[in-house]
């Protein structure tokens, strides 16, 4: 079926070692819909982003808290199209994920408690897992603000994971998929690492699209992403994906908590 859109443009603003499973979401895309699917990686944080803010990217895979803080300042834009679902035990079948409160395997560190004082790196202010959840840990448990001796910002998972390792930080908040590929990358890690806490579940983060692309569109895209052909499903499962979930902007509206330990 021919498109009025060419070429469409996509942006991730997740970890990088999944990046792959991307490509071949935009692949399958341009296969199906007869278009071409132009995917980069994101720059900066989504809500520093102009080009989200001018209205320049077509779809998105995206966070779902920066995601829900963007609705808040510009609504009806973006509409949520679907969400992995991972094929471990761990996730039940839902599009969901943990955050993976992690430490260095030669430390003392046995259990959440044990992290008083110590050195929290964190990918970024904006991570649902890196940061919002740990820190709404320590609110609802009612630790005391000044429970780390230092907190640290590494850029990104892999960066914390990598800081954790090499003694650089106490401990990390990691997403766990993206954990679970960085230790099936590099399964030389494993040896290195240990998880104390884990937090959540949260809803997975989703691929989300333009509203202006139409009702039409957006139908044939998650349709085609419910039902994937062989080429896309290998790929699903070198990731360790099940299947897609249909999912809405407002499964994310838990995710809406904004505690700082700054």
């Amino acid at each position: 079926m021919a498109i009025s859109y060419k070429k469409l443009q996509i942006t991730s603003y997740l970890a990088p070692n999944w990046f792959g499973f991307y490509q071949a979401i935009a692949a399958y895309l341009g296969r199906i819909l007869k278009a071409e699917f132009q995917l980069q990686p994101g720059e900066c944080d989504p809500l520093d982003d102009p080009r989200l803010f001018e209205d320049q990217i077509d779809l998105a895979f995206i966070c779902g808290l920066p995601l829900i803080r963007y609705s808040q300042i510009v609504s009806n834009q973006f509409q949520a199209l679907v969400a992995p679902v991972m094929q471990s035990s761990r996730y039940s079948n839902r599009p969901i994920y943990y955050a993976d409160v992690i430490v260095n395997a030669n430390s003392n560190i046995k259990k959440f408690t044990d992290l008083a004082k110590k050195t929290f790196c964190y990918n970024d202010l904006g991570s649902n897992s890196g940061y919002n959840l740990l820190c709404h840990k320590l609110i609802q448990e009612k630790y005391p603000e000044s429970f780390f001796a230092k907190t640290l910002q590494s850029g990104s998972h892999q960066h914390s994971i990598r800081w954790v390792v090499e003694g650089l930080a106490d401990c990390a908040s990691i997403d766990s998929v993206v954990l679970e590929q960085e230790l099936k990358d590099f399964p030389e890690l494993l040896q290195h690492l240990r998880v104390v806490e884990v937090l959540g579940p949260s809803p997975m983060p989703p691929l989300v699209v333009a509203q202006r692309l139409g009702i039409s569109l957006i139908q044939q895209m998650q349709l085609a992403l419910l039902q994937p052909d062989t080429e896309l499903q290998t790929v699903m499962e070198q990731f360790g994906v099940r299947r897609f979930a249909a999912v809405e902007l407002k499964d994310y509206q838990i995710l809406n908590q904004t505690p700082n330990l700054q």
